[in-house]
């Protein structure tokens, strides 16, 4: 992993507008809310977070899936919200996602080559090409080339996203989102994909945005890990620095809940009060002052500053 950046993120922002009825005035969820952070050539960068704190639709973002409502994403130093159709098309070859329900995202009616090879067709290569092509992509997610006029459902789940990977691959992106991509799998499924997905980084030199649930996983993969909460980036460091050291009260509470595999230590539990507030309707100040245990009166109406702690470690806490 190099310091040189490949995506940059600056006061990003995604609202939905929600109709609650026909007597109810439309609400104005905030899933994205002034999100700022940076992604580094070769690196894994891990987000965690509770669900509907924004982590999936921060991806869609990156991919242009959707239009954000402020904010700009820099790729290459180029702003994607600034292409049109046509040149979105063409730089689209240069980052691609994996989905996490593989069976979900690959065409039932489509037979695996042919899955594989449609990406290919816009970039004007040859039949014969294409053929080598997929062979060589099948061959390194490990699935024998003799499968490929089989159709997806003929598969297990690990298998599908195996193809779901190869299809993310078949253009040599430059960066991929990996949506919760092991999330539907079984455990022993889980580790071959996540080993998978850092071989092919090691041997292509792939970027990632890794986005799970998973605290463990994450840490496994990733280089540098942020926590999101309400819409918001609260902590963002090198992945050993958070699970050792980490430093926002949201942040301690979630890596307490990963289960310690030696029966003889013991971690203690923070349990957070109250509910997770509505993105609709976010508490003012610190979006997490109503479930902080060490929350003061100004954390109510005074917003914190995503700011930098110590050397790479970014915090957004008053009490910090």
């Amino acid at each position: 992993m190099t310091t040189e950046e490949l995506v940059r993120v600056d006061n990003l922002k995604k609202y939905f507008n929600v109709s609650n009825g026909i007597f109810r005035k439309k609400s104005e969820v905030k899933a994205v809310d002034d999100l700022r952070f940076t992604v580094y050539k070769g690196e894994t960068l891990g987000i965690v977070g509770e669900s509907g704190c924004g982590k999936s639709t921060t991806g869609r973002l990156l991919m242009r899936l959707l239009d954000a409502t402020d904010g700009e994403v820099y790729f290459e130093g180029e702003n994607i919200m600034d292409w049109d159709r046509k040149t979105l098309r063409q730089k689209r070859r240069d980052f691609q996602m994996i989905f996490q329900d593989p069976f979900a995202s690959l065409n039932p009616r489509m037979v695996v080559e042919d899955i594989i090879e449609e990406p290919l067709k816009t970039i004007g290569m040859t039949k014969a090409e294409r053929k080598a092509r997929v062979g060589k992509l099948l061959a390194d997610v490990g699935i024998p080339e003799s499968y490929k006029d089989r159709y997806p459902h003929e598969f297990s789940g690990g298998q599908r996203q195996r193809i779901g990977i190869a299809r993310a691959l078949a253009l040599n992106p430059k960066f991929i989102v990996a949506d919760e991509p092991v999330a539907a799998l079984d455990v022993s499924i889980q580790a071959q994909i996540i080993n998978l997905l850092m071989d092919l980084q090691e041997e292509y030199g792939f970027t990632y945005l890794f986005i799970a649930h998973d605290l463990s996983v994450v840490q496994y993969i990733s280089d540098r890990v942020g926590v999101m909460y309400l819409g918001q980036m609260v902590e963002l460091t090198d992945s050993d620095e958070l699970y050792e050291h980490p430093l926002h009260p949201y942040t301690k509470a979630l890596l307490s809940s990963i289960p310690v595999p030696d029966i003889h230590t013991k971690r203690e539990k923070i349990t957070l009060a109250g509910e997770i507030p509505s993105p609709d309707n976010p508490p003012s100040g610190c979006r997490f002052h109503t479930r902080c245990p060490i929350a003061q009166e100004h954390c109510k109406t005074k917003v914190p500053e995503f700011r930098e702690i110590k050397k790479g470690h970014y915090v957004a806490c008053h009490e910090v």
